[in-house]
């Protein structure tokens, strides 16, 4: 979150009063093991295809929870109907980060992209949530404490 934080102060220079963050982070999800800059693209692309569009701006939410053994992560914007059509079509950061996903988890994933009842497009992720204390040794390279 540390890392987003930072990439999200910068868009706030360039949309000072066009982007408004919603944060739902439980606290108990702040422990969970995620990829390495797993978020970024997401919000990214919420911003480019949604709140950026927007004469008046618009409005990024960031959910992260932990339900059971799985960490559920969701990404919105309330941009623009036509931008739903142009973040499935040009995504590349969406197509990089679903097939990150597959290769790390296979089928222990979940990657969806739909419209977003706020208006604009959710990205939803699900994946196992062990807990930092429980990961071997020998996997640590591959993901990140920091969400």
């Amino acid at each position: 979150m540390e890392f987003l934080d930072r990439y999200l102060e910068i868009e706030h220079v360039r949309f000072p009063d066009r982007l408004r963050v919603v944060r739902e982070i439980q606290p108990e999800s702040l422990g969970a093991l995620v990829p390495t800059l797993l978020l970024h693209p997401l919000v990214e692309n919420a911003i480019r295809h949604g709140v950026s569009r927007r004469a008046q701006g618009g409005c990024l939410g960031i959910r992260a929870r932990r339900v059971g053994g799985r960490l559920e992560l969701r990404v919105w914007d309330d941009g623009p109907e036509g931008a739903a059509a142009d973040a499935r079509s040009s995504g590349i950061g969406l197509a990089n980060t679903r097939a990150r996903l597959e290769h790390l988890y296979g089928t222990a994933q979940r990657f969806e992209l739909r419209r977003a009842r706020e208006g604009g497009m959710e990205v939803s992720v699900s994946l196992p949530s062990p807990s930092a204390n429980r990961v071997s040794p020998a996997r640590p390279a591959a993901r990140s404490a920091v969400m």
